[in-house]
């Protein structure tokens, strides 16, 4: 739905499992890294030094095919995790964890483009003439119906974007980190590429990252691969060959959660090199224009043709009267202004907004106001089933014999 706002799979959440398991070191040594052996190569590294690590010209498309042993030499990471100041070296080099915000100048350019509809233009026009030709009254009355119809709509708009953002910062966004050998709480945003996280049921994983240990660890990625069922994982190497996300059975990604289970991963992707980051980034691009605002702008070209037409056909035939051009001129200048409809646009915003707030009533949240009509116009409605308007679990519902009537001779049988 075009007109609801998403939020699902963007932060870690933590859900009635227990607090995280420590660090096994038999888990640390089963990768043939030695903990001691990477340790005095730290202690020889300054916090002003800058790390050897550079960002890879790709963001490691495929890095649940590479042997798990060449993934952490690339990375340059360890099973014991990076030190703080590697990880503020990397926060630097790679950027916070985070998917693609909005410009800072996202609500001026949103308010500039109600500006762009023709109708609004034909408007600003006419009042623009009419102060010309010495009525500052009536020029002044259409820009003020005209602002006004472009606050209220904008207002809607803004009012939804701060209610999405509220709601974003009250979902908890850590995620369990080794950091300087310790396991600790840390924002997702602040995760670096290299970084090992601990995984256990509930979690949201907070970036795509490859599996180092795992146990009984299934995790849901209906998010991204549509599959509703839980999907099982391992720590271990995928067979020789290319495989696709919906087969990275060692990997988990970014707005997947895990159901059961626990494991401990090593981060490889982060915020917009992710591949949900890569869905944000395609979905943040302006979308394609609605039939209701295509409706609104050839409305307003047709008006423009209109009194276009009519405006010179009026000045023609007084020309041809032999009337005096200026009066002449003034008056088919007159009648295209009449015949601009001010009221519209704003009988638009009013009709949309009271749908919007009729909307919010049932907790559905209208980013545009052009999505109302959209949303009522639409006859077929594609959605998934499995997972989304059903459960995906068989149930039980009665044991009939042949004739329809409930048996528990057919209910023991089976």
């Amino acid at each position: 739905m075009a007109a609801a706002a998403f939020l699902g799979g963007q932060s870690r959440l933590k859900a009635g499992c227990g607090q995280n398991c420590p660090p096994s070191t038999s888990d640390m040594q089963a990768l043939g890294t030695s903990r001691a052996i990477r340790q005095p190569a730290r202690r020889a590294i300054s916090i002003g030094q800058r790390m050897p690590l550079s960002k890879p010209d790709k963001p490691l498309d495929r890095f649940w095919d590479m042997p798990l042993r060449d993934l952490l030499s690339l990375l340059e990471a360890n099973p014991a995790g990076l030190t703080s100041a590697e990880a503020k070296q990397r926060l630097r080099l790679h950027g916070p964890n985070s998917l693609v915000g909005e410009s800072r100048f996202a609500p001026l350019i949103s308010f500039l483009r109600f500006f762009a509809n023709p109708l609004v233009l034909i408007l600003l026009a006419a009042s623009a003439i009419s102060i010309v030709l010495g009525d500052p009254v009536g020029g002044s009355i259409i820009i003020a119906i005209v602002l006004l119809s472009v606050v209220v709509n904008f207002y809607t708009e803004f009012q939804a974007r701060h209610a999405v953002e509220d709601i974003r910062k009250q979902v908890a966004t850590t995620a369990a980190v080794l950091r300087d050998g310790h396991e600790t709480e840390l924002p997702t945003a602040e995760l670096v590429p290299g970084d090992i996280v601990r995984l256990n049921c509930g979690d949201l994983a907070p970036a795509d990252a490859r599996l180092l240990d795992a146990k009984d660890l299934h995790v849901r990625e209906s998010a991204l691969t549509g599959e509703s069922l839980p999907v099982d994982k391992a720590a271990a190497d995928l067979p020789a060959g290319q495989h696709g996300i919906a087969d990275a059975a060692n990997s988990v990604f970014l707005g997947t959660a895990v159901q059961t289970g626990m494991g401990t991963a090593v981060i490889v992707r982060t915020g917009k090199d992710t591949a949900f980051g890569e869905i944000a980034q395609r979905l943040s691009t302006r979308p394609p224009e609605t039939e209701f605002g295509r409706g609104i702008r050839h409305f307003g070209l047709m008006i423009t043709r209109v009194i276009m037409l009519l405006v010179l056909f009026v000045l023609l035939v007084n020309i041809v009267l032999h009337r005096p051009f200026l009066e002449s001129f003034l008056f088919s200048i007159a009648l295209a202004v009449g015949m601009t409809p001010e009221m519209m646009p704003m009988i638009i915003t009013i009709t949309l907004a009271q749908g919007a707030r009729r909307m919010a009533k049932k907790k559905v949240l209208v980013k545009q106001l052009s999505a109302i009509e959209d949303f009522g116009s639409v006859e077929i409605l594609c959605s998934d089933k499995t997972g989304t308007l059903t459960e995906g679990e068989i149930v039980l519902d009665k044991h009939v014999d042949i004739h329809g009537q409930d048996s528990e001779d057919v209910l023991r049988f089976v």
